[in-house]
């Protein structure tokens, strides 16, 4: 009895929330007047109906994309009988209930598993609102968290995946970041060759697959970018420059900006840097630990981006509660920070995107909010990521790669060592 009705409250809450989410969505609730589904409506919808002709949009500079996110820009032609948009809501749903599926299967393993993962993610879509939906982010976070909670027991089939999310999205090959040595020639090698697969695949198959890293090399300084702060604050004090739409995003143009957007380029060679760094002196990985590097990853370049859209945030949740799902993550207080930054966010778009373009005080100050949650999330996950794998105590509880006790073994067969 206590089994089922573990069960049926986050299913009950997950339920009421995403009601209430696709109310958002189909704008019977209002949150702004600004329409967050436009995206889909008007960009997707286009690239739809080039990609269906059996070519990538090769004169569309907002095209930014590695070519499997063909299929999920393709994904609503499987529900024919509703109109684009709406099958595309309904295709978000069904990947958010994978997800949760997955994150409610792995907290009732027991053992060293716990529940909190399910409700980090209960939580965290909704706290977007419906720019949760109305991108196709929550497919590949779905994808990111499979590949991750596969990573113990099938080791393959996470590298598939972490590979097909990354030709979906870029970002999941930051999940491979922390695979433990005992796997990393499996993992590696299969994501490698389904990479190099996909990629022949659509090469072959569709002209102008790889357009998008022409396109991404035109990517300016977004205004909610850490970066943006230092021109919402210029604009108040006689800067030269102006906001406009720019390679698919609003962005800052004008005097400096190229500056910005290279010192920020910078920052993500010495976040990279960092994480291969922490990877070469990393001696103790516990059944955490991959977890924990792939949300330190995509955290530290999320952060550093010159773009940060509303929608990232949903990356940073799915992983924050793939890692909330083992008790030995030392992710709590960032995943809290995200959740935090995820909120804040919704109330800076759409609610207040307005004011963010004019820079305005409100629009900057949830900014400056948002992004130090961002920049402070950044700097705890670091550290405890190197304490827990570099400097480790030896009086700290180990974990075997399937998140079980390790019980009575010899402390060198309990350590996954690389």
């Amino acid at each position: 009895m206590a089994g089922a009705r573990g069960r049926l409250i986050p299913i009950g809450v997950w339920v009421a929330t995403r009601c209430l989410l696709l109310l958002m969505v189909f704008r019977v609730i209002a949150v702004s007047p600004l329409d967050v589904t436009s995206d889909v409506t008007m960009i997707y919808h286009g690239w739809y109906d080039v990609l269906k002709t059996g070519s990538f949009p090769l004169n569309d500079v907002t095209w930014q994309y590695p070519p499997a996110a063909a299929l999920a820009i393709l994904s609503p032609g499987l529900l024919p009988f509703l109109d684009y948009t709406t099958a595309f809501f309904w295709l978000c749903c069904a990947a958010d209930a994978v997800a949760f599926a997955m994150l409610l299967r792995a907290g009732r393993q027991g053992g060293r598993r716990r529940m909190l993962g399910t409700w980090v993610w209960i939580a965290g879509v909704p706290l977007l609102g419906p720019t949760a939906y109305a991108r196709y982010d929550v497919m590949v976070t779905a994808v990111a968290i499979a590949s991750l909670l596969a990573l113990a027991r099938r080791p393959r089939v996470s590298g598939a995946l972490a590979a097909f999310g990354a030709m979906l999205k870029v970002w999941p090959a930051l999940l491979l970041i922390g695979t433990p040595g005992g796997r990393s020639r499996r993992v590696w090698g299969t994501a490698i060759g389904t990479t190099a697969a996909i990629a022949l695949l659509f090469g072959a198959a569709m002209p102008g697959a790889f357009s998008f890293l022409t396109f991404q090399g035109g990517r300016g300084t977004e205004v909610e970018s850490v970066g943006s702060l230092v021109f919402h604050y210029a604009r108040h004090h006689g800067w030269q420059g102006q906001v406009a739409l720019n390679y698919g995003s609003v962005e800052f143009l004008g005097p400096y900006v190229d500056v910005v957007s290279r010192i920020a380029l910078g920052l993500a060679a010495i976040a990279l840097g960092w994480l291969v760094l922490w990877r070469l002196m990393a001696r103790t990985f516990t059944a955490a630990t991959p977890f924990d590097a792939a949300f330190t990853a995509v955290l530290l370049f999320t952060t550093t981006s010159r773009v940060i859209s509303p929608q990232y945030m949903i990356w940073l949740v799915g992983l924050a509660a793939a890692c909330m799902t083992l008790r030995a993550s030392v992710m709590a207080l960032p995943t809290a920070l995200i959740l935090l930054a995820t909120g804040v966010t919704f109330y800076e778009f759409p609610a207040h995107f307005h004011d963010v373009v004019v820079s305005d005080h409100i629009g900057v100050a949830l900014l400056v909010l948002r992004n130090g949650l961002l920049v402070v999330a950044s700097l705890i996950a670091c550290r405890r990521l190197w304490v827990s794998a570099v400097r480790t105590t030896p009086d700290r509880a180990p974990a075997q790669a399937d998140g079980t006790e390790a019980g009575s073994e010899p402390e060198s067969d309990r350590l996954l060592t690389w």
